[in-house]
């Protein structure tokens, strides 16, 4: 009878075991987003500043680096006036690009993000002179022309100033319908398939240098796997407040458990942990 009781209560314990980890990884399946389509033959302009929105929030994955003060790693462009800081910044006598109003200023900035650093967001050691923003138009974020004019005019659009981008054509219809480009307008990004895509995916890059000890915004990851267990990097990543690095702000996502997937966490935990300097 004893040894039923602790048969049971090993089993019991173990049941309890997995569930603990179950709801310590993160919830998210591995599989494929579902795809979202647009149809651009009825799409008015409040939809196309939708899903500028949406794009924004999700698939542009913009709101991992621009958040308010103190946990923004970029300008707050959501919470400010992108039509006036603009103007703003093309009137700075360090801006060297290409744009003339704010419309291209904007799409400069998606597509060649180093030609004006906004000062103090610029990469360490560079003087400003170059962004940690990846061009949203390349991997790993891979924008199509029609979602980078999407979420111009969001831009645009939610602080109340006139959205001077125009629609999609009836050709860029057409293309769509097609399976041609902007065919996945929306389309989250797909989940990646190594642990260097997931670490640009989710901009790690943009904050931990992989390849030494020099601090960008948060510490040099080269050597973490030598100061770091597995378990305490995978903490590091769900639950970044729990153990912070010192000197350092807590200004590392959240949410990374709601968006990663088991994968993609598994793989970025291995890599880093393997990482003895």
């Amino acid at each position: 009878m004893k040894v039923l009781f602790k048969t049971l209560g090993f089993s019991l314990g173990l049941t309890l075991l997995f569930t603990l980890v179950t709801y310590l990884l993160p919830q998210v399946k591995g599989e494929a987003p579902v795809e979202k389509k647009v149809d651009l033959s009825s799409l008015t302009m409040e939809d196309f500043i939708a899903l500028g929105d949406d794009i924004f929030h999700n698939k542009g994955t913009c709101t991992l680096c621009h958040k308010p003060a103190p946990l923004g790693r970029a300008p707050d462009i959501e919470g400010d006036d992108m039509v006036a800081e603009s103007a703003k910044r093309l009137a700075d006598p360090r801006y060297k690009g290409d744009a003339k109003d704010a419309e291209g200023y904007l799409r400069e900035s998606m597509l060649h993000p180093s030609k004006y650093v906004v000062a103090g967001w610029g990469k360490k050691g560079s003087n400003d002179s170059e962004s940690p923003m990846p061009p949203v138009d390349k991997p790993p974020i891979q924008l199509s022309a029609m979602e980078i004019d999407a979420v111009i005019a969001w831009l645009e659009a939610k602080d109340g100033n006139e959205v001077t981008v125009a629609l999609p054509t009836a050709a860029a219809a057409a293309e769509v319908a097609a399976g041609g480009a902007g065919g996945d307008a929306g389309k989250a990004p797909a989940p990646a398939a190594t642990a260097e895509e997931a670490l640009a995916k989710f901009a790690c890059v943009s904050c931990h240098s992989l390849d030494s000890k020099d601090t960008l915004v948060g510490p040099g990851l080269v050597d973490v796997g030598s100061r770091l267990t597995s378990e305490q990097v995978r903490q590091s990543i769900l639950d970044p407040g729990a153990v912070i690095a010192e000197g350092f702000p807590p200004a590392m996502p959240t949410d990374f458990g709601a968006k990663m997937t088991v994968n993609e966490l598994e793989m970025i935990v291995k890599y880093l942990a393997e990482k003895k300097g």
